[in-house]
């Protein structure tokens, strides 16, 4: 079993920055990939980033390209997604995902979730 906390959300206006936690505990967690969604009002989740925990392989999604990066802490079992030069679209609940089978842009591919944190950018 996986835990994960995520933390970090809030307000913030179009240009502005945010950085998001995840926390993760549990059995095993060091061998899953992390990765973020996110899902705004009447839309489906989306992927937005992703990262081994074992060689920081990074993968993103082409709407969040060069805005938003993916690190993780392995000493403090948290991954991070710093999220730059944010835009009104961008509005959602974010919400952190451990999985390890398939492809990880899809939702299939994640076992564990988190709570999930919500992200407001105004315009």
């Amino acid at each position: 079993q996986v835990q994960l906390v995520e933390s970090g959300g809030g307000l913030v206006q179009a240009g502005g920055s945010l950085r998001l936690s995840c926390a993760a505990s549990g059995r095993a967690f060091s061998r899953y990939v992390m990765g973020w969604f996110r899902q705004a009002p009447g839309k489906d989740r989306e992927f937005v980033s992703a990262i081994t925990w074992s060689d920081a392989n990074t993968y993103y999604a082409d709407s969040v390209k060069g805005r938003f990066t993916i690190s993780r802490d392995n000493a403090k079992n948290t991954v991070y997604l710093q999220m730059n030069s944010l835009k009104p679209e961008d509005t959602a609940v974010y919400y952190c995902g451990a999985g390890s089978n398939g492809a990880v842009t899809t939702i299939t591919f994640y076992d564990y979730w988190g709570q999930g944190t919500q992200v407001t950018v105004s315009s």
